[in-house]
């Protein structure tokens, strides 16, 4: 067994040319290059990168050339240290530690910011019960991705064990995990208490390793594309490097910000103008541009400028990325459907009729009350998109990764995306001169606690209508009548669940939260006050005199 499992770490290591040590080689003639790929030729003209050679992010392009086919097809440099080797500071930024939370921070722990006491059984059926951690640094996510107990059954750990927090930044997931039970593929629960809930369209947001052997939307029917929606996620997950790659948000040939995540390119290409950006007088333009000279349907979209609503809203965002069931006709929805990788984009108010009326898909059925419910993933953008900051022109980096100065007293984008109380000179007493750091944290404690004090009340409304919908079952109500209770739950369940998993506790956008929250426990008061009058028995008629 200890032979086998170092046999397969030794191929994932192999793998890992997505981008350590490619030896450089003897640059060749772009030319060559563009007379096949023309559409990077195009990207690549008058750009900042004009005069990088090909081989500065691609290996084997000299055997490439000699004999053209898919076999001698070059390798390309996913790493961060390729784009680091001439942006330094930017890189050192990014793979600094949020030191200032720990690691595998569980959301539902009875704390005053977390989701509970009610968070087990609001959410019981689904795999988030199981693990539902606090997002930590960039530089970690594929790690902690891998690792957590709802994701891949605890097949992945520590090579290290606890030591692996300590340890810094910016190597290969290998370096840090090993994978259990190399023997086999098989995506399951290995572990007691956990669960196999990651697929590939889920890991988009936290690699994009992948991006040249995955078609668009993930696609089962690109036979040509390496994954897909459908693809073994254990096999996946072992192809993997780098979690958020410098690709994700910048172009590498024509050096311009961008958008790969193809759930959001397909969102703001929809026809019907109803998203977000879509009512944005003001948003920001991009081109879609088509790739895939690999025989599949690939696609990118440069932005006019930089806008990280839209680089950030890759994956801060509410996104539907697993299998579920079609609202209208209770049929299971899996993987072959185009649901499973869709961007609603727009805010809490505009979700309930989204996915019920507009695409008729939802999540999971609750275990105590039968009825399907929505699960959220992290709708930061869309929280943000027209609130008090951002119709005042603050943007996600304004505070998350601010210009700050290098040691040669250059400016430059930090890369380090951390919560602006941890660098409050840089980011909100730019504005708010007034304050000093204390008065600043003073104002974003008081606005958090104020919507967790709302989150904690409308938990408690859900978890009475759940009580409520219980005992009517037991009790014999009418089926129409637990139905429409069960349809109130839903919608208290969505303005109530979209803020455990959005990650500023309402900060973004505090009067939202509390229009939504207070929303929320007027829907489960009509839900019980529906089931209470269903209950009551019927008056013996007055016998007549």
């Amino acid at each position: 067994m200890k032979r086998m499992r170092m046999a397969v770490l030794s191929s994932l290591a192999a793998l890992a040319v997505g981008g350590v040590a490619m030896a450089k080689e003897e640059p060749v003639n772009p030319g060559q290059c563009f007379e096949c790929h023309a559409t990077v030729e195009k990207l690549n003209k008058g750009g900042k990168h004009a005069k990088v050679n090909c081989v500065e992010c691609h290996s084997g392009l000299a055997v490439h050339l000699k004999d053209q086919k898919p076999e001698t097809r070059p390798v390309t440099n996913m790493s961060w240290d390729g784009c680091g080797a001439c942006h330094k500071p930017q890189l050192e930024t990014f793979l600094k530690t949020s030191y200032h939370r720990p690691a595998r921070d569980e959301k539902a722990q009875m704390t005053n910011r977390a989701p509970e006491p009610y968070w087990d059984k609001l959410m019981m059926g689904h795999g988030f019960t199981t693990e539902h951690d606090l997002t930590r640094s960039h530089a970690w996510m594929l790690v902690d991705h891998l690792l957590v107990d709802r994701a891949y059954g605890g097949r992945f750990d520590p090579k290290e064990g606890w030591r692996y927090v300590a340890q810094p930044a910016g190597k290969p997931v290998w370096d840090y995990l090993v994978d259990s039970h190399p023997e086999s593929s098989e995506h399951k629960a290995w572990e007691p208490q956990t669960a196999a809930a990651a697929n590939p369209t889920c890991m988009q947001c936290k690699t994009q390793d992948q991006i040249l052997d995955w078609a668009y939307l993930g696609d089962p029917a690109e036979k040509n594309a390496k994954w897909n929606r459908a693809s073994n996620m254990t096999d996946f997950a072992r192809s993997l490097n780098y979690g958020l790659n410098c690709h994700t948000c910048h172009d590498p040939h024509a050096a311009k910000p961008r958008i790969v995540r193809d759930g959001l390119i397909q969102a703001l290409s929809r026809p019907e103008a109803d998203t977000l950006w879509h009512k944005d007088p003001d948003h920001t333009k991009f081109e879609v541009i088509e790739m895939g000279e690999r025989g599949f349907k690939r696609k990118i979209a440069l932005l006019e400028k930089y806008d990280s609503r839209l680089q950030c809203g890759q994956c801060h965002v509410e996104y539907n990325c697993n299998p579920g069931t079609d609202a209208k006709t209770g049929e299971k929805v899996g993987f072959n459907d185009a649901r499973t990788n869709h961007f609603p984009f727009k805010d809490v108010f505009g979700l309930y009729d989204h996915y019920v009326n507009q695409i008729s898909f939802l999540d999971f059925k609750h275990a105590i009350t039968g009825g399907m419910l929505w699960k959220g993933q992290h709708p930061e953008t869309e929280t943000f998109y027209n609130s008090k900051h951002a119709k005042a022109g603050v943007s996600c980096d304004d505070c998350h990764t601010p210009k700050i100065k290098g040691a040669d007293g250059k400016e430059f984008t930090s890369h380090f995306a951390s919560t602006p109380r941890f660098q409050l000179k840089e980011t909100c007493l730019k504005c708010h001169t007034e304050w000093d750091e204390e008065k600043a944290k003073y104002v974003m404690d008081s606005v958090k606690a104020y919507t967790r004090g709302k989150l904690r009340k409308a938990e408690f409304w859900l978890s009475e209508l759940i009580d409520k919908i219980e005992a009517a079952k037991k009790g014999g109500v009418a089926e129409d009548k637990i139905k429409a209770a069960q349809d109130q739950h839903l919608k208290a369940h969505i303005l109530w669940e979209y803020w455990t998993a959005e990650n500023s506790d309402g900060f973004h956008n505090p009067e939202m939260a509390r229009d939504s929250l207070m929303k929320s426990m007027d829907e489960s008061q009509k839900g019980i006050k529906l089931l209470a009058e269903a209950m009551v028995p019927a008056m013996p008629a007055t016998p007549a005199k």
